[in-house]
């Protein structure tokens, strides 16, 4: 650790995209700071290098040496230089890594291509996605697998024989009509794996066919690998195997081992980590030869030089991998905020006031926000995605959001819309000068919040103007005369709407990140840096109720000077399958078992070891270095880790336990009794503390100080004459009453009307933000309907409040993935939130499945009208309701149990929220509930149509235990996971509850009710529009037929009035229902419209009840599409909601079909259910080839991690990959299906329940279709059995299920 004033020069330099920012401590401990273009290579090569010698050179303290640019770096006087930089992320994001190869065990060559199957935009009918990083793929003939489930009720002597058996010759296919010759389950000796877990390897890597394979990559220009074996976190020797054979051939600069990456269960982040550190390590090793090249030699040798990891701990250059770099930035900004905002409040002697606020770190920045929370720790996530590779290591908590100082400014179906796309550095914002787009940047110029003469000359053509303020304006007045949305707003009305829908879409992820984790936004402070996080943060802090901004001294290059600050860190992680506490069977844990203490406390001092050891080599003494210890901890049966740390509190008994619960209890609502808490990992982080400043005491206030000057800026509703200040020239104890502008050599603070600031001791700027409006003034009750007609629908305020109430749903959804049991809502996501008006009507049902869009408005307007009518209770407050029912009560299936809680208000309903979740088994004649063959609703399991699930504020327990259990066909077989579900669902509709009154707290009963109307009509508006421009187009009709594989016509008539945009889709032609499940409600039909309308209309537009407004469905009663109230429907929702879509597509003549299925399999017997869909072919479109393997149009849910699959089920899952050529050919190409084999370790029920197994998926304007799925059971011996597309029955050890799925039809006629 460095020490101020040692006689060397201390450099701290974050390298961002467009800027690297110096932070330097002089040989006499004073501190300078610089900024200068990252890249500009007309003066200097490298922007870091060029820092550095400018600083030495002008501060050199002998004045004697020279440091004349075009010369190596005399690095006598330098002590120490830490770096963050965007090099490995600007790489990922542009694609421009090394030429990189994966090398994967047999079976799985696609798995990371295919990901979780999800898209990440439901309505993008081309499903985008993000190319992978490899460029070739070998498939190694290795596995090994978990002895768990093999070995259960075994003997000894039958494992000692499978023990001594021969696995078949990796080459004898000849008796295999149909598979590659797999080795045989259970065969080979079981060995201790890291975890203490039993494995078993099944078939060891041939070195001779693995050094040939990996000879043609190198033959190819393959330079770098990353090896990716299954189950490897546990037993790596393959792996090490492999990568040795790879290190002695010379072929590769990098070879990455996914057990040394990461060692952490889930295959498919951890093989995408490993290829980020293959692809990006080389890049960070190419920029570091550039930068060591213009220092001499004693940069590597004298000099201390240390880079920032994504975790925002320091680490020597040696040791610096890609997939530890993708957060480089914005760590420093983390560590600087959290260093510099975290402080208690001081008197003038000194003493402590006031305890520190938690902080809010807002960094903004040209093309995207990062947001993030500090409360007296660094918070840290161990798996996140960026630009589409799941990373799988220790990471800050950073949210980022794509909306910055470049974010583009657009007036789309009536609302202001800002982003997500950027005008990016280059042509940039309009007032750039070179034919830019228009951006908040230039928003900021047009009202006077950002001043020409306070930049520099760098723009235009030839870098030598300045902003363009008349331009910008022009823009801004082009837009206003060409659309109604403007208003006959002024330009700077225009743009300060802009500016307010910005700052609303940057409070969202804030709002995430504190009330969904059940913290009160309104006690913390919030900290902005960047160059343009200070023209927004007082407006934000108000509109999110925070009264505390604080703006550091080099807040526009706190990323560097948190670098100055940072700790060093060595982390050290393992594997772990431990039982730490074990349950009693009423409540709490036995604290007198303590069943991982044998192994717990030597691991993780081995762990401890491991780290200080690595940092005493760095030269820190021994003495300096704090030890952290750490437990990855869940509750058994559930997905959810929380890393406790140690407690420091040892007399306790299971210490750990403890902080686990109270943590489970505040991030999720609940504690888990009866169940064991389970370890995970074992974890160390080792570091030695950086500098932290001593908090300022505070200074007897000046009184405001004497402006600089004077400039015309627009506030709230008018433009005004503020005053100007120049930073460097405020004294501590200064104030300065808002409006106002100060300007910072490298940003413009902005202080809006009602803030006050001010200068702290240290020269920062602390700033108290009055309140958005006197809570007495707000009308939290309904007004007369003269007031209510009063209030006129604004634009600005549609923007935002579409933001709020897609806001609340999507916490909602995010409070239910946090607080269910089930893999099926926790991990696959199968579930949708939404807010409802009064009587019903749909506001706001956020993405999640789309199946459920608008579906469940009829759940809700049913429940409405049944408890309402005479004779029945009526709702009262404390009320929740339940449904299922599909024909009756506006249900899906009777898997999909919806949650409704109306929303009162001094004794009236003012809203109602709802949840609908897919529940993994809720009774029927097979496990799972989604039987192939059901022919009545009763075999599909518990009917609900009305029931209250909470009673005068009491959970129903009994009552919802008996509808599950009591059943003719048999009850639930998981009936604790239904109950912790629903109360799941429960508290999901409290948290949007909660910010309902919130929202009307802040805006008034009677402006919410109005938006709620208001968003409506927008919704209806943009769909009337698409409909109009179509019937201009194609015709006002439109229609189309499909058929179901037993031949059942689907078929649609769409009739649309070009003048109004009303619109007719008949369903008459669609076949009678069926002697089957395929039968789908009404609802679902719904849902299904509304799906394709959204996708169609191309923008994002609100997605609530107004999209079904300009229609009028003529369904023929007793038909597949609306059928009777007693027939099967399982099958109806997963597989004919999909085949409805293609139809609708189809008529409107927008892509060729999908895959047109999800391929349900369930599989399990009386000790366990298990459900999954499986991706398949995206159909291709006028300019878009189809995505292969992918889960398109009515689903989009996560599939199960192949480790955790068999960690926690008893299956191999011998491949899952893509089926080549199963894509319709075309122009552009259908995307191909998957190939799913799955073999039982046990006997298992398996059923399978799946469409176009005979009908292929149709190609559009000459492409070819797709082809069908196919469904195989594989028989010992080889023989393959085709088992048709709906099938249930026994499956048993030795068998293999192979599951291919269809692909999607190709478009255009092929060249």
């Amino acid at each position: 650790q460095k020490q101020h004033g040692d006689g060397k020069f201390h450099f701290a330099i974050d390298r961002g995209g467009t800027f690297t920012d110096v932070h330097c401590i002089l040989p006499n401990g004073a501190e300078v700071v610089g900024k200068l273009l990252s890249v500009d290579p007309a003066n200097y090569d490298d922007a870091p290098t060029e820092g550095i010698r400018r600083i030495l050179d002008e501060h050199d303290p002998t004045g004697k040496n020279k440091y004349p640019r075009g010369q190596v770096v005399d690095t006598l006087l330098i002590g120490s230089i830490r770096m963050g930089t965007t090099v490995a992320t600007n790489a990922l994001l542009e694609r421009e890594g090394e030429h990189m190869g994966l090398v994967i065990t047999k079976g799985f060559g696609d798995l990371l291509k295919i990901g979780d199957q999800t898209r990440s935009d439901i309505f993008d009918l081309s499903c985008k996605a993000p190319e992978v990083l490899y460029e070739e793929v070998v498939e190694v003939d290795e596995r090994v697998m978990l002895s768990d489930f093999f070995d259960e009720n075994k003997s000894e002597e039958e494992i000692k024989s499978f023990e001594q058996k021969s696995q078949p010759l990796q080459s004898d296919d000849s008796n295999y009509q149909y598979s590659p010759n797999w080795p045989d389950a259970g065969v080979g000796k079981r060995i201790t794996g890291i975890t203490g877990e039993k494995i078993i390897p099944l078939r060891t890597p041939d070195a001779n066919a693995v050094r040939a394979s990996l000879q043609i990559l190198a033959d190819k220009g393959i330079k770098s690998l990353a090896i990716v074996f299954l189950h490897s976190y546990v037993y790596p020797e393959h792996e090490k195997m492999v990568g040795d054979i790879a290190k002695s051939m010379n072929c590769f600069s990098e070879i990455s081992l996914s057990h040394e990456v990461m060692s952490m269960v889930k295959l498919v982040p951890r093989g995408h980590t490993a290829c980020a550190a293959a692809y990006l390590t080389p890049k960070i090793t190419e920029y570091l030869a550039g930068f060591t090249k213009g220092f001499d030699d004693g940069l590597m040798t004298n000099v201390q030089l240390d880079f920032m990891k994504s975790d925002g701990g320091l680490t020597p250059v040696n040791d610096f991998g890609g997939h530890q770099a993708i957060l480089s930035g914005p760590a420093g900004g983390v560590v600087g905020y959290a260093k510099t905002a975290y402080r208690p409040s001081l008197d003038e002697n000194g003493n402590e006031v006031n305890k520190p606020l938690p902080v809010i770190g807002f960094d903004m920045g040209g093309t995207s926000t990062d947001v993030s929370r500090y409360d007296g720790t660094l918070e840290h996530v161990f798996e996140t995605t960026i630009a589409g590779v799941s990373i799988q290591a220790p990471q800050l908590d950073i949210h980022t959001v794509a909306a910055g100082g470049g974010s583009r400014l657009f007036l789309q179906n009536g609302l202001f819309v800002v982003g997500p796309e950027s005008s990016k550095a280059h042509p940039g914002p309009v007032c750039y000068r070179k034919n830019g787009y228009l951006s908040v940047t230039d928003a900021n110029v047009v009202l006077g919040r950002v001043i020409p003469e306070h930049f520099p000359n760098i723009f235009g053509p030839n870098e030598d103007e300045p902003l363009d303020i008349e331009g910008a304006r022009a823009a801004f007045q082009a837009l206003a005369e060409k659309n109604e949305a403007a208003n006959g707003r002024t330009v700077e009305e225009l743009a300060y709407g802009f500016i307010q829908v910005a700052n609303e879409a940057m409070c969202r992820p804030i709002r995430n990140l504190t009330q969904m984790r059940g913290f009160d936004i309104t006690k913390h402070a919030l900290c902005c840096f960047g160059g343009a996080g200070p023209q927004h943060a007082c407006a934000m802090a108000r509109a999110l109720g925070i009264t505390k901004v604080y703006v550091h001294k080099y807040g526009g290059i706190l990323s560097a000077y948190g670098l100055s600050l940072a700790d060093s860190v060595v982390e050290e992680q393992e594997p772990a399958k431990e039982v730490y506490a074990v349950a009693k069977v009423d409540s709490g844990f036995d604290e007198d078992q303590d069943p991982s203490a044998t192994t717990r406390e030597a691991r993780l001092e081995q762990l401890a070891e491991k780290a200080r050891s690595s940092l005493t080599k760095q030269g820190y003494a021994d003495d300096s270095i704090v030890i952290e210890k750490y437990l990855n901890m869940r509750y058994q049966g559930t997905d959810n880790a929380i890393m406790i740390k140690e407690s420091k509190k040892t007399d306790a008994n299971l210490p750990y336990a403890k902080t686990f619960v109270e943590q489970y209890h505040r991030e999720f609502g609940f504690e888990l009794e009866g169940r064991d808490i389970l370890i995970d990992d074992f974890r160390v982080r080792a570091f030695v503390p950086g500098a932290t400043p001593t908090p300022p005491p505070a200074v007897p206030l000046l009184g405001p100080p004497t402006p600089a000057g004077s400039t015309r800026a627009y506030f709230d509703s008018s433009t005004l004459t503020v005053s100007t200040y120049n930073f460097e020239d405020l004294m501590p104890g200064h104030e300065i009453e808002g409006p106002a502008i100060l300007f910072q050599s490298i940003s413009t603070i902005v202080l809006e009307i009602g803030c006050n600031a001010v200068v702290t001791a240290d020269g920062d700027l602390d700033i108290t933000v009055a309140p958005k409006k006197n809570e007495d003034d707000i009308k939290t009750d309904r007004g007369s309907e003269e007031e209510k007609a009063k209030i006129k629908e604004d634009p600005v305020q549609l923007s935002i409040y579409a933001h709020r109430f897609m806001g609340i749903a999507e916490q909602m959804g995010r409070t239910l993935a946090r607080t269910a049991i089930s893999v099926n809502i926790k991990e696959r996501l199968d579930f949708s939130c939404a807010l409802f008006t009064s009587d019903g009507g749909l506001v706001a049902n956020a993405p999640h499945i789309p199946v459920h869009l608008g579906a469940m408005q009829s759940a809700v307007t049913f429940q409405v009208k049944y408890w309402n009518s005479k004779g029945r209770e009526g709702i009262k407050e404390g009320d929740v309701f339940v449904s299922n029912h599909p024909q009756l009560a506006g249900g899906s299936h009777l898997p999909d149990i919806t949650v409704i809680t109306p929303v009162f208000h001094e004794g009236k309903i003012l809203f109602f929220v709802a949840s609908r979740g897919h529940h993994s088994d809720i009774g029927g004649i097979s496990p799972g509930s989604m039987p192939p063959h059901s022919t009545k609703l009763e075999e599909e399991g518990a009917r609900i149509v009305a029931f209250k699930l909470v009673k005068d504020g009491k959970f129903q327990e009994s009552g919802i235990t008996d509808i599950l259990v009591n059943q003719e066909f048999g009850g639930t077989r998981n009936l604790k996971d239904n109950l912790s579900d629903l109360r799941a669902q429960v508290a999901a509709n409290n948290s949007g509850i909660r910010l309902l009154h919130s929202l009307v707290n802040e805006n008034g009963l009677d402006n919410v009710e109005a938006y709620m109307h208001f968003i409506q009509k927008n919704a209806e508006m943009a769909v009337r529009h698409f409909l109009k421009n179509f019937a201009s187009t194609h015709g006002a009709r439109a229609s189309a037929i499909d058929y179901l594989d037993d031949g059942t016509p689907i078929k649609c008539t769409i009739d649309i009035d070009p003048i109004t945009g009303n619109a007719c889709f008949d369903f008459e032609g669609t076949g009678p229902q069926t002697l089957g499940n395929l039968n789908a409600p009404p609802a679902v039909t719904y849902s299904a419209v509304i799906y394709s309308l959204r996708s169609l209309v191309g923008q994002d537009i609100p997605l609530n009840q107004g999209c079904l407004a300009p229609i009028e469905f003529k369904i023929p009663p007793f038909s597949l599409l609306n059928p009777s109230d007693d027939v099967g429907v399982v099958g109806g929702n997963v597989l004919t909601s999909q085949r409805v879509v293609d139809v609708v597509l189809k008529a409107f003549k927008a892509c060729a079909a999908s895959q047109g299925c999800m391929n349900n399999l369930t599989f399990g017997d009386e000790r366990f259910g298990y459900y999954e869909t499986i991706a398949g072919g995206a159909g291709a479109g006028p300019t878009w080839a189809g995505r292969s393997g992918v889960h398109t149009h009515c689903t989009n849910t996560r599939i199960t991690d192949p480790e955790i699959l068999e960690r926690r089920y008893p299956v191999l899952l011998r491949r899952f990959g893509l089926r080549p050529g199963s894509g319709g050919a075309g122009m552009h190409k259908g995307g191909d299906g998957v190939i799913r084999e799955i073999e039982p370790l046990r006997p298992l029920v398996m059923s399978i329940l799946s469409e176009r197994r005979c009908l292929r998926p149709y190609g559009m304007e000459g492409g070819e279709p797709g082809k069908t799925g196919r469904n195989l059971l594989i028989k010992e011996g080889g023989i393959a059995l085709n088992i048709g597309g709906k099938r249930s029955g026994s499956i048993t050890v030795g068998e293999r299920l192979v599951i291919e799925t269809p692909g999607g039809g190709g478009y255009g006629v092929g060249v």
